[in-house]
């Protein structure tokens, strides 16, 4: 899966060690990818429809 463009928060870059989620566009452009950037051969596939709804319940504090 080395077609895809990850990418993680600017806060976790000061610290190799510290663990981070790293997100990516699908080449279809269709579906999100998630993984752990300590395990990035694990990764977690969902629509833009249900990412967004999780980073909206992640910022209204209801995790």
């Amino acid at each position: 899966m080395t077609d895809s463009r990850w990418q993680k928060s600017s806060l976790s870059t000061g610290n190799p060690n510290q663990n981070c989620l790293e997100v990516a566009t699908a080449p279809d452009s269709r579906h999100i990818r998630l993984r752990e950037s300590t395990s990035p051969a694990t990764i977690l596939t969902t629509t833009p429809t249900r990412w967004a709804a999780l980073l909206r319940h992640l910022k209204a504090g209801d995790a």
